[in-house]
Order: C-alpha cells, then structure tokens, then sequence
C-alpha cells in the first residue's frame, strides 16, 4: 500500500470513528434521562423537564450526561466538518456546547423538584438563567442546521432526506417555543418536547450512518 493511500485510509478511519459519535449521543442521552425520570424520588415525567435532573443529591448524573452528550456531539460535529458539511457541522457543535453549558450551569428547582421545592416555577438564578441562554442558542443552531441540510439535500434532489430534515428542524423548534412558554409542567408539551429531543437525536443519528457509509 502506498503512503498516499495509508493516509487515506487513515483519514477515513478517523472521519467514520467522528461520526460514530453521532449513533452514540441520542441513546446514551435519553437511556440515562429516562432512567433517572423513572427512578428519581418525586420526578414527575410528565410534568418536570430532564434538566431539572441536574438538582438533588444525584443531579450529578445528568450533570455528566449533559456533558458527556454534548462531548459526543460535538465530536460528530467534527466528523460532519471532515465529511464536507462545514456549515452544518459549525451549527452542530455549538448544539454540543450548548448541552455542555447546560451541565456546567444547572437549571433552577421548580415544579415541586427535588422534593422540598415550593410548586410553581420558582425564582430564576444566574446559573438558571444561564442554563437556559445556553440550552436556547444551541437549540437555535440545531434548527438552522436541520434547514441547512434540508437546503442541501433538496439542491442534490435527494428529496425524502430534505423533507427528514426539515420536519426535525421545525418539530424541534416547535417544541422549544411551547416548553419555554410553559411555566406550568403541561403533560402535553413536555411529552411533545421529549418526542422532539427524541426525533433530533434520530435525525443526527441517521446523517451520522449516511455519511459513514458513503464516506
């Protein structure tokens, strides 16, 4: 084999291994945040966010699990970067640095969690207010870069891949707007929040497997 083909090779290993990170991310968030929703004393799924994990005695867990997916998202990031999708990649991991400011910064107890908390929304720390300004810019660029690959893919007439896309981006932004309006836990919106966080993980996955094999 020749050098030029080794180092290919090797760049082509590194770029898939990237891009691995992206099938990671999603279950690894959301195995680790449901078992914690399911087990935590006084969690209400169906009222309560998933950052509101980060309090308690074992808020350290989702701490780690906001850093260590927003580290895996990050690495995807760079694996899209290598793979061509610059603009998209850029959007991408700063959603990644967004979800590791989301851990550094822990979201305030509310809505009667942990147990203990008054019910209600509760008064909004820096590091709250912090959390959210972190989770919301990431979000924001996790939108664009759902319609930017939208964009892309329709331009190559890959047509289910663009409709994929665009319907993430805009279910995702949809949910955003209805939970952070919301400062009563509605059942229906933060269900329909988890149903998105759920289809953007899906979405990052399934670009990360596409990528891999046509790489």
């Amino acid at each position: 084999m020749s050098t030029a083909a080794a180092t290919c090779d090797r760049t082509t290993s590194v770029t898939r291994s990237l891009l691995g990170y992206g099938v990671i991310a999603g279950p690894f968030y959301v195995i680790v945040s449901l078992g914690q929703a399911l087990t935590r004393t006084g969690f209400d799924l169906s009222r309560h966010e998933w950052s509101l994990l980060a309090n308690g005695g074992l808020g350290w867990i989702q701490i780690v699990n906001f850093l260590l997916t927003g580290a895996m998202t990050v690495a995807f990031a760079a694996g899209l970067s290598r793979a061509g999708q610059g603009v998209a990649a850029r959007l991408i991991a700063v959603f990644g640095l967004g979800m590791v400011g989301a851990g550094i910064f822990r979201a305030d107890p509310s809505l009667g969690f942990p147990p203990g908390t008054p019910d209600g929304p509760g008064a909004v720390s820096w590091h709250g207010l912090l959390h959210f300004v972190c989770a919301g810019i990431g979000f924001a660029c996790m939108i664009a870069a759902c319609l930017v690959m939208a964009r892309r893919f329709a331009r190559a007439g890959e047509r289910g891949w663009a409709r994929f896309s665009a319907v993430t981006g805009v279910a995702f932004l949809g949910a955003f707007i209805g939970v952070a309006s919301s400062g009563s836990g509605s059942p229906a919106l933060i269900y329909t929040f988890i149903a998105a966080v759920v289809l953007v993980f899906a979405w990052i996955a399934a670009l990360a497997v596409r990528l891999y094999r046509t790489i």
